[in-house]
């Protein structure tokens, strides 16, 4: 566990003990301070102290940090595809059939169990089940995933990400012939009515807003392999996106059939953001997975 003590000067005093933690301890985020202020890991002048008490000069702060990772959730060792890694976040190459983080039927072998053995220090925004985690694949969706190493990062990263900041284009591969070669659809999504644990495209009131551009790239035996970039981040949402088209993605049995394929035919191609310490725009490609190989599609792509 790290401590570490900051002692209150003239003018330090006046504003709030989160307030005050949240600029003074480096990588911290105050959403994260405020929650190991309520775990009773800060205290002000030797007792436990609320997040809006008022500094005033002289009192002493000490902050106990401890490890960001869940002791109820498991380092494992499972190999990771990495992409790029540095002292603030991991970027890995995600297989299909791997879940990301912890949830009810799966409280192992996921990405999460992996990184905990993989990275020394994870973020602690995410909680419990979640450190780390800045967005996630579905399971059995393939392809690129950052992770972040410290607060600082995630809080850069999650506000790329809720501004529509990053770049995410995907390869589906998807059912029938197209008609039109490019395009975008633009069609608010939401819970289906009936069917709970589906999404659908539902009326304007009802849904939220989605918005996916495509690209038709080749013409395949099997079906249709498309580029799809992601300008919003609904759930399921190219998945959603296609079926509404008529193309629903080959392997998909909850929008469209199994079929010949072992899971949904949905990868996360390239995914491109401003790295939160150096400032640089990262931009990074994801292989073609060999099930999409094995169903005709080139590696490389022409």
């Amino acid at each position: 566990m790290k401590t570490s003590e900051f002692r209150v000067d003239a003018a330090a005093a006046g504003p709030r003990l989160d307030q005050f933690l949240a600029s003074a301890a480096a990588g911290l985020s105050r959403a994260r301070i405020q929650d190991l202020i309520k775990e009773g890991h800060v205290t002000l002048n030797g007792g436990v102290a609320k997040a809006s008490a008022r500094l005033r000069a002289g009192d002493a702060v000490t902050l106990h940090e401890p490890p960001p990772v869940p002791t109820e959730t498991v380092a494992e060792e499972i190999a990771l595809d990495v992409l790029f890694e540095d002292d603030d976040l991991i970027v890995i190459n995600k297989p299909a059939g791997l879940v990301v983080h912890p949830a009810a039927g799966n409280w192992s072998g996921t990405v999460v169990n992996a990184l905990l053995h993989h990275c020394q220090t994870l973020s602690g925004i995410g909680g419990e089940q979640r450190p780390g985690i800045v967005h996630r694949l579905d399971k059995d969706t393939s392809g690129c995933l950052v992770v972040a190493k410290n607060d600082a990062a995630h809080q850069s990263l999650a506000k790329q990400f809720a501004g529509r900041e990053v770049t995410k284009i995907y390869l589906a591969l998807a059912a029938g012939k197209w008609a039109r070669k490019s395009g975008v659809i633009e069609a608010p999504i939401g819970r289906h009515p009936v069917q709970r644990k589906k999404m659908t495209v539902l009326p304007a009131d009802k849904g939220r807003a989605a918005k996916t551009g495509y690209r038709v790239l080749l013409e395949l035996p099997v079906g249709t392999l498309v580029e799809c970039t992601l300008h919003t981040g609904r759930t399921h949402q190219i998945r959603v996106h296609l079926k509404h088209l008529g193309h629903p993605i080959l392997g998909d049995e909850v929008y469209g059939r199994r079929g010949d394929f072992a899971r949904q035919m949905l990868h996360a191609w390239r995914l491109g953001f401003v790295h939160p310490g150096t400032g640089k725009h990262l931009n990074f490609e994801s292989p073609i997975p060999p099930d999409f190989v094995e169903a005709g599609v080139p590696n490389p792509l022409p």
